[in-house]
Parts: structure tokens; C-alpha cells; sequence
């Protein structure tokens, strides 16, 4: 097996979008949300999720998150 295969798959996911007001995590425009992707692991996500937040550094309403699926997948583990 390679280190791929031994690897345990760790889904994320990556999006943002505007908030209303920085205090609270409420977006303006809900069909406006930046869908970057689902990951296989916290650090591939950790990495798009960096690029997305400094490429939009000027609009200090626009956030990003990561969201750990597989903790709401398997809430066990």
C-alpha cells in the first residue's frame, strides 16, 4: 500500500462568502456563497482556504471557512 492508501480520507470543506456585519456569521447574499471545494484532508483545505482569504484581503465583510464533514459524517470519531 502507499501513503495514500494508508492515509485515513478527512473530507472538508471550503467556502465563503460576504457577511452581513462583522460581529456575526450571517451572510448578505446566500446565492452568492464561493463554494471552493470538498478536500480529502485538513491541509489541502487549510491551502485553498489561504489563497481564497488573501486574494480577497480588501473586502473585510468576505470570509471563508473550513467546515470538518467528516466529524458531521462520522460524529463518533
Amino acid at each position: 500500500m502507499t501513503d495514500s492508501q494508508d492515509k485515513k480520507q478527512l473530507l472538508h470543506l471550503v467556502f465563503g462568502g460576504e457577511l452581513e456585519n462583522l460581529q456575526d456569521v450571517e451572510f448578505r447574499d446566500l446565492d452568492k456563497l464561493d463554494i471552493v471545494g470538498i478536500f480529502p484532508d485538513y491541509q489541502s483545505a487549510l491551502s485553498a482556504w489561504k489563497a481564497k482569504a488573501q486574494a480577497t484581503v480588501d473586502n473585510a465583510h468576505m470570509r471563508y471557512f473550513i467546515v470538518h464533514m467528516h466529524k458531521l459524517l462520522t460524529p463518533a470519531h
